[in-house]
């Protein structure tokens, strides 16, 4: 799932996309010496990288001086959707999974990030499930891990290497166990231990894989084999 690279990366546009992400998933606007602390990146590159994308209409700048996500941005999200078609597929499917009575989820994994395109608890209207719900670390999240199983184990390490990981305070050979089992079943069972003390089964879709959907709340044990079902079966319609 992980697209290896034959040449030299251009850093400039890693750089570019990078501050472009940050700014995108800023829950407020932010400023730039700010936002290269977040980066941990020189505050003049961040400013030069932050003018163009104000230039280009992909940022804008507030009464304020600070930066927050232009009509551009805007344009580019919907434009990718549309034309993926992902979401147009996905929301019959998605809405089906909801008579179960688990919240039911929808998202891709870029980096050590998962993005909910659709995360809809029961009891709310489907529409309210997009866009709901911002990054969250992948190994904290069901589809999170699904997907990170999909990579190589070099790849995990690389992604995690000299860092904390989030529900997994023993390390990296942990995180791998975890994902050896995820392989080994074809899909993934997360125990969430917090007050709700719910679990997550969730499986990877796409060929290649790019996307994962999910049920969570009260899962049986035995309850999990008809969930995993429903989800390959919808997540194959998705994929169609």
């Amino acid at each position: 799932m992980r697209t290896k690279i034959n040449a030299q990366p251009n850093q400039s546009l890693i750089d570019g996309i990078t501050t472009l992400q940050a700014l995108a998933s800023s829950p407020e606007p932010i400023g730039c010496r700010e936002l290269a602390r977040q980066l941990d990146s020189d505050p003049t590159k961040i400013n030069r990288l932050l003018k163009t994308l104000a230039y280009l209409g992909i940022a804008r700048q507030t009464a304020n001086r600070k930066y927050t996500a232009g009509p551009g941005m805007h344009v580019l999200a919907a434009q990718s959707l549309f034309a993926s078609g992902l979401i147009r597929r996905a929301l019959p499917e998605l809405e089906q999974l909801r008579r179960y009575g688990h919240t039911v989820a929808m998202g891709v994994l870029w980096n050590d990030s998962v993005s909910y395109l659709f995360h809809a608890p029961p009891g709310i209207e489907a529409s309210r499930g997009l866009g709901r719900i911002g990054l969250l670390p992948a190994t904290t999240s069901g589809i999170g891990i699904a997907l990170l199983a999909e990579l190589e184990d070099a790849d995990v390490r690389e992604l995690y290497e000299g860092r904390d990981i989030p529900m997994f305070p023993d390390g990296i050979d942990s995180l791998l166990a975890k994902l050896r089992e995820v392989r080994a079943l074809g899909y993934a069972r997360v125990h969430v231990a917090d007050e709700r003390d719910h679990h997550i089964v969730s499986v990877s879709m796409g060929d290649p894989v790019h996307a994962g959907i999910a049920m969570s709340g009260w899962i049986p044990e035995g309850a999990t084999a008809p969930l995993v079902e429903a989800l390959r079966e919808a997540a194959q319609r998705i994929g169609e």
